[in-house]
């Protein structure tokens, strides 16, 4: 089967930020971020809501088209703002655990590259529709795009998400660890100018299920 993968319209944040909560529920990093199974779902889908509107003024957020799935990235080609009255609305959407989300935020921007980068901030994929190519169709069509402008793109992940993003070039380095044992892992792919036979392999990975190893 075909995963086909399109840019996210405006009206469809909401709709990615539900996917991203879906997929990050079960995560230990979740956990952390918000110890209240009961409220968790609820805030992970608010702060992730506005990452997503941010990314869509600041970088690209891509869908599979049957809402499985999902990417969100930042073009950090020279410093960018925060979203609008940031410290006030991630108050107001996760209460008394806004202080974590900081913390994360904050090692994160220590740890990324000074120099121009794609961002990778999370793909994501909701967990009945995991090991079903869907990760890895949209991971090829980031990477027919980067290969096209010929930029760097850095990432960190969970420990889960590692073997995905080392098939498709990325290689380690230091981890970050946040807090009890909690530990998140930056992986960075160089730019590679694209070749047709690069582009090739990218569509081919799209169009046939078998060439894939399956995420």
């Amino acid at each position: 089967m075909r995963h086909r993968i399109r840019a996210a319209r405006w009206t469809e944040r909401e709709v990615v930020a539900a996917v991203i909560a879906d997929a990050v529920h079960p995560s230990p990093l979740a956990a952390w971020l918000v110890p209240d199974e009961a409220q968790r779902a609820h805030v992970l889908a608010a702060v992730a809501e506005m990452w997503v509107e941010h990314a869509m003024f600041y970088g690209e957020v891509h869908l599979v088209d049957d809402l499985s799935a999902a990417s969100v990235c930042f073009r950090r080609y020279g410093p960018l703002p925060p979203p609008t009255d940031y410290a006030n609305r991630l108050a107001a959407l996760a209460g008394p655990r806004a202080d974590r989300f900081t913390a994360l935020h904050d090692l994160l921007a220590t740890a990324q590259p000074s120099e121009a980068h794609h961002h990778l901030a999370c793909l994501v994929v909701r967990p009945p529709f995991q090991r079903t190519g869907r990760g890895q169709a949209l991971m090829a069509d980031l990477r027919n795009r980067l290969d096209h402008i010929d930029v760097p793109c850095w990432t960190a992940t969970l420990p889960i998400g590692q073997r995905l993003l080392a098939r498709n070039g990325y290689e380690p380095d230091q981890a970050i660890t946040l807090a009890d044992g909690l530990t998140l892992h930056p992986m960075r792919r160089s730019a590679h100018r694209s070749s047709s036979t690069t582009t090739a392999v990218a569509h081919a990975s799209c169009q046939n299920p078998q060439v894939q190893r399956r995420q």
